[in-house]
Protein backbone atom coordinates (compact mmCIF):
# COMPACT_ATOMS: atom_id res chain seq x y z
CA UNK A 1 0.00 0.00 0.00
CA UNK A 2 2.91 2.16 0.98
CA UNK A 3 4.46 1.70 -2.75
CA UNK A 4 1.20 2.79 -4.35
CA UNK A 5 1.32 6.04 -1.96
CA UNK A 6 4.76 6.81 -3.20
CA UNK A 7 3.84 6.15 -7.18
CA UNK A 8 0.94 8.11 -7.22
CA UNK A 9 2.90 10.91 -5.49
CA UNK A 10 5.69 10.88 -7.67
CA UNK A 11 3.35 10.91 -10.41
CA UNK A 12 0.98 14.28 -8.86
CA UNK A 13 4.62 15.87 -8.35
CA UNK A 14 5.64 15.26 -11.97
CA UNK A 15 2.44 16.97 -13.34
CA UNK A 16 3.98 20.31 -14.39
CA UNK A 17 6.83 18.74 -16.29
CA UNK A 18 4.67 16.35 -17.94
CA UNK A 19 2.27 19.15 -18.85
CA UNK A 20 5.27 21.34 -20.14
CA UNK A 21 6.17 18.29 -22.26
CA UNK A 22 2.83 17.48 -23.51
CA UNK A 23 2.67 21.63 -24.45
CA UNK A 24 6.43 20.86 -26.97
CA UNK A 25 4.60 18.04 -28.42
CA UNK A 26 1.49 19.12 -29.33
CA UNK A 27 1.90 23.38 -29.08
CA UNK A 28 -1.45 23.42 -28.88
CA UNK A 29 -2.75 24.16 -24.81
CA UNK A 30 -5.99 21.81 -24.85
CA UNK A 31 -4.38 19.10 -26.56
CA UNK A 32 -1.59 19.46 -23.85
CA UNK A 33 -4.17 18.61 -21.48
CA UNK A 34 -5.63 15.67 -23.12
CA UNK A 35 -2.79 13.99 -23.85
CA UNK A 36 -1.36 15.07 -19.58
CA UNK A 37 -4.99 13.21 -18.77
CA UNK A 38 -4.28 10.15 -20.72
CA UNK A 39 -0.54 9.61 -19.68
CA UNK A 40 -1.48 9.85 -16.03
CA UNK A 41 -4.82 7.06 -16.31
CA UNK A 42 -2.46 5.18 -18.79
CA UNK A 43 0.30 5.50 -16.01
CA UNK A 44 -1.99 4.70 -12.99
CA UNK A 45 -3.40 1.89 -15.26
CA UNK A 46 -0.21 0.28 -15.24
CA UNK A 47 0.97 1.11 -12.12
CA UNK A 48 1.61 -3.04 -11.71
CA UNK A 49 3.89 -2.97 -14.40
CA UNK A 50 6.35 -0.56 -12.91
CA UNK A 51 9.44 -1.65 -11.69
CA UNK A 52 10.86 0.31 -8.55
CA UNK A 53 14.37 0.14 -9.74
CA UNK A 54 13.71 1.79 -13.16
CA UNK A 55 13.69 5.43 -13.81
CA UNK A 56 10.56 6.65 -12.93
CA UNK A 57 10.69 10.08 -14.93
CA UNK A 58 11.74 8.58 -17.69
CA UNK A 59 9.55 6.00 -17.86
CA UNK A 60 6.53 8.20 -17.54
CA UNK A 61 7.88 10.47 -20.48
CA UNK A 62 7.90 7.08 -22.32
CA UNK A 63 4.54 6.67 -21.72
CA UNK A 64 3.52 10.11 -22.41
CA UNK A 65 6.02 10.24 -25.84
CA UNK A 66 4.59 7.03 -27.15
CA UNK A 67 0.62 7.89 -26.63
CA UNK A 68 1.54 10.84 -28.55
CA UNK A 69 2.88 9.19 -31.17
CA UNK A 70 0.05 6.77 -31.28
CA UNK A 71 -2.25 9.53 -31.70
CA UNK A 72 -0.70 11.63 -34.49
CA UNK A 73 -0.21 7.98 -36.35
CA UNK A 74 -4.32 7.56 -35.89
CA UNK A 75 -5.12 11.03 -37.31
CA UNK A 76 -2.54 10.44 -40.51
CA UNK A 77 -4.38 6.91 -40.93
CA UNK A 78 -8.03 8.77 -40.60
CA UNK A 79 -6.38 11.66 -43.20
CA UNK A 80 -5.93 9.26 -45.82
CA UNK A 81 -7.83 9.20 -48.76
CA UNK A 82 -8.12 5.71 -49.97
CA UNK A 83 -9.10 5.40 -53.70
CA UNK A 84 -11.49 2.67 -54.04
CA UNK A 85 -11.92 3.51 -57.59
CA UNK A 86 -10.49 0.00 -60.30
CA UNK A 87 -7.78 2.18 -61.74
CA UNK A 88 -6.97 4.60 -59.14
CA UNK A 89 -8.15 7.34 -60.73
CA UNK A 90 -8.73 9.76 -58.05
CA UNK A 91 -5.18 8.75 -56.76
CA UNK A 92 -3.38 9.92 -60.15
CA UNK A 93 -5.20 13.84 -60.70
CA UNK A 94 -5.22 16.36 -58.61
CA UNK A 95 -8.15 17.63 -56.85
CA UNK A 96 -8.94 20.30 -58.97
CA UNK A 97 -8.15 19.36 -62.34
CA UNK A 98 -9.62 22.17 -63.68
CA UNK A 99 -11.46 19.99 -66.84
CA UNK A 100 -15.29 20.36 -65.42
CA UNK A 101 -15.50 23.73 -67.12
CA UNK A 102 -15.80 24.02 -70.79
CA UNK A 103 -12.42 26.42 -70.44
CA UNK A 104 -10.96 23.55 -68.94
CA UNK A 105 -11.47 21.13 -71.45
CA UNK A 106 -10.35 23.97 -74.02
CA UNK A 107 -7.11 24.20 -72.40
CA UNK A 108 -6.14 20.87 -72.91
CA UNK A 109 -6.92 20.40 -76.51
CA UNK A 110 -4.89 23.60 -76.86
CA UNK A 111 -1.81 21.98 -74.87
CA UNK A 112 -2.10 18.59 -77.12
CA UNK A 113 -2.50 20.53 -80.24
CA UNK A 114 0.67 22.70 -79.34
CA UNK A 115 2.64 19.31 -77.87
CA UNK A 116 1.58 17.30 -81.40
CA UNK A 117 3.42 20.63 -82.99
CA UNK A 118 6.71 19.62 -82.09
CA UNK A 119 9.31 17.14 -83.51
CA UNK A 120 8.94 13.42 -82.32
CA UNK A 121 12.96 14.65 -80.27
CA UNK A 122 10.46 17.05 -78.04
CA UNK A 123 7.60 15.84 -78.05
CA UNK A 124 8.25 11.95 -76.88
CA UNK A 125 10.51 12.79 -74.19
CA UNK A 126 8.20 15.47 -72.77
CA UNK A 127 5.11 13.20 -73.34
CA UNK A 128 7.06 9.85 -71.08
CA UNK A 129 8.11 12.81 -68.42
CA UNK A 130 4.65 13.93 -68.12
CA UNK A 131 3.56 10.47 -68.12
CA UNK A 132 5.85 9.81 -64.81
CA UNK A 133 8.90 8.19 -66.31
CA UNK A 134 12.34 9.84 -64.83
CA UNK A 135 14.90 11.05 -66.73
CA UNK A 136 17.06 8.45 -67.25
CA UNK A 137 14.53 5.80 -68.12
CA UNK A 138 13.63 7.73 -70.86
CA UNK A 139 17.14 8.02 -72.06
CA UNK A 140 17.28 4.33 -71.68
CA UNK A 141 14.19 3.74 -73.80
CA UNK A 142 15.20 6.23 -76.39
CA UNK A 143 18.67 5.32 -76.52
CA UNK A 144 20.01 9.50 -75.64
CA UNK A 145 22.20 10.81 -73.20
CA UNK A 146 20.94 11.60 -70.31
CA UNK A 147 21.67 15.17 -70.99
CA UNK A 148 19.92 15.18 -74.45
CA UNK A 149 17.01 14.14 -72.62
CA UNK A 150 16.75 17.10 -69.95
CA UNK A 151 17.66 19.51 -72.64
CA UNK A 152 14.80 18.61 -74.77
CA UNK A 153 12.27 18.20 -71.85
CA UNK A 154 13.48 21.90 -70.76
CA UNK A 155 12.94 23.42 -74.40
CA UNK A 156 9.49 21.49 -74.69
CA UNK A 157 8.53 23.11 -71.61
CA UNK A 158 9.59 26.43 -72.33
CA UNK A 159 7.98 26.00 -75.85
CA UNK A 160 5.11 25.00 -74.71
CA UNK A 161 4.87 28.32 -71.99
CA UNK A 162 5.28 29.92 -74.98
CA UNK A 163 2.87 29.03 -77.42
CA UNK A 164 0.17 28.94 -74.53
CA UNK A 165 1.52 32.29 -73.34
CA UNK A 166 -2.43 33.47 -73.57
CA UNK A 167 -3.49 31.40 -71.05
CA UNK A 168 -1.70 32.58 -68.28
Amino acid sequence: MKASQSFQERLIGLQGNLLNFAYQLTTNREQAEDLLQDTTLKALDNEDKYVDNVNFKGWIFTIMRNIFINNYRQSVRKATVIDQTEDLYHLNISQDSGLATPEGSYAVKEINVALNSFSDEYRIPFNLFVAGYKYNEIAEKMNLPLGTVKSRIFFARKRLREQLADYK
